[in-house]
């Protein structure tokens, strides 16, 4: 019975979190109350709660978590000063004479804005406000221009630089440090946030790439449903057309860019690219002149609440996990993965099935700070590539928060539909997207070089 007091403390935060609790407070009062309970009855070393405060004013003063409020206020200035909006209309005009040209700038857009934010709520339910009443209006189907609007708002998952893959690579690192310790290895090599993003690149590109030539397929095949707007190029100049296209599409495309391009050069920093990129936000805003003190106060704030909340679940994951390794879950955790017959490959189907399952309940984020960190270091172990295993992760969470009937993206595109548009209609919509999703994840795991080339590029 004791053996398992790991797992009653995991399912216990999970059913918690399932009923709405706050997560930071729930994993953090959660584990303290077992810790308390485990230390009357003998069976909790208390050591284990003495090294947290140490652990937590690590994470404050972490230099690469700094990027993530800049990166938080970087999609927030991109947003909220309308330069979205206009690089939406803009994109729309570029793309016009493709078969489905709307969806196509829809897709490009987010893909900009997933890679600002990093947060999936945020890009579909923006995506949602600013597409969706144009992409209605227009004449597209509502199962499909959902299932596009769902699909993209996801990709903050896995395109760079976003607040996701920042998270995700410092826990990565931190499981391939312990892992390599474990093994006596006490010259350790690092994974950086920024190798993890060079991962991430080409299959973030392929997934983009995928959801593209889907579009254009259903739009070619089914022209009743995705209805073209070529009229609206007869309305403007071409000359006039093509330098306005310009002036909404390459300045925040330039800033992206470049924020990316510093970090995978290895110019910069997470933190310091971050900071280029929030300060270009702001250029960008007053170039544009879209920026006002009350569109300056609402960035702000989105920023704080955002920053605060991962904080807060970070410091609540850091108490879990603190707890956890505690009552022993580590060694069990680690006898269970090593004990599967099919050894490195079984141990790895279970967990991104786990993870996978996870995505239903729990967000990204308490996914990456409560669970990562106890498989990660076992799975690395075992000799899996910290930076394919990242990429895989991301990929998998994505694929979850698409799948009905639990998908988190799904319900946060509900939020902001009209009544007239079923719930099952989102279903239908996403369905072609989750197969280009499982088949690149494949592709990944049969290819890992997708995966592991371009930072091993960098790396010379």
């Amino acid at each position: 019975m004791v053996e398992i007091l790991p797992l009653f403390l995991f399912f216990a935060v999970c059913a918690l979190l399932m009923f709405g609790y706050p997560v930071a407070m729930t994993m953090a009062g959660v584990s303290l109350l077992f810790a308390g309970l485990g230390s009357v009855i003998g069976v909790f070393d208390s050591a284990y709660i003495t090294l947290i405060p140490n652990r937590i004013f690590g994470i404050l003063v972490n230099q690469n978590l700094f990027a993530v409020p800049l990166f938080v206020f970087m999609g927030s200035m991109l947003e909220k000063s309308k330069i979205a909006e206009s690089l939406l209309k803009n994109m729309e005009v570029l793309f016009i004479k493709i078969p489905g040209g709307l969806g196509l700038a829809v897709l490009f857009v987010g893909m900009l804005l997933a890679a600002s934010t990093g947060i999936v709520g945020a890009t579909v339910v923006t995506l949602g406000v600013l597409s969706l009443p144009t992409m209605l209006k227009s004449g597209y189907k509502p199962s499909f221009a959902c299932g596009t609007l769902c699909a993209t708002g996801t990709l903050g998952q896995i395109i760079p630089p976003s607040i996701c893959l920042v998270l995700l690579g410092e826990v990565i690192s931190n499981a391939y440090q312990q892992s390599q310790l474990e093994a006596g290895v006490f010259a350790p090599s690092f994974v950086s946030i920024g190798d993890l993003f060079a991962g991430a690149l080409i299959p973030g590109l392929l997934l983009v790439l995928g959801y593209g030539i889907y579009v254009v397929l259903f739009a070619s095949s089914r022209p009743d449903d995705v209805p073209s707007n070529k009229e609206l190029i007869l309305e403007q100049d071409r000359g006039k057309m093509l330098i306005n296209v310009a002036k909404g599409l390459l300045p925040p495309v330039t800033l992206v860019l470049a924020v990316l391009g510093s970090i995978l050069k290895g110019v910069a920093t997470p933190t310091e690219a971050a900071s280029v990129g929030a300060v270009g936000a702001i250029l960008l805003a007053i170039i544009k002149g879209n920026i006002s003190f009350n569109v300056l106060q609402e960035v702000s704030l989105e920023t704080m609440r955002t920053t605060s909340m991962i904080y807060l679940i970070l410091i609540g994951a850091t108490i879990f996990s603190s707890v956890f390794r505690g009552f022993g879950g580590e060694d069990l955790i680690e006898s269970f993965l090593t004990a599967l017959p099919g050894g490195i490959l079984s141990a790895t189907f279970v967990v991104m099935v786990f993870i996978f399952l996870l995505g239903f309940i729990l967000d990204f984020i308490e996914i990456t700070f409560m669970v990562v960190p106890l498989v990660g270091p076992v799975l690395l172990g075992m000799g899996i590539d910290p930076i394919w295993l990242g990429v895989m992760i991301a990929i998998n969470l994505q694929t979850s928060f698409l799948t009905p009937p639990f998908g988190f993206s799904l319900f946060y595109l509900r939020s902001v539909l009209p009544d007239t548009i079923d719930t099952s209609q989102i279903y239908r919509g996403v369905a072609p997207f989750i197969v280009i999703q499982i088949l690149i994840l494949l592709l990944i795991a049969l290819q890992p070089g997708i995966a592991t080339w371009l930072p091993s590029y960098f790396q010379r």
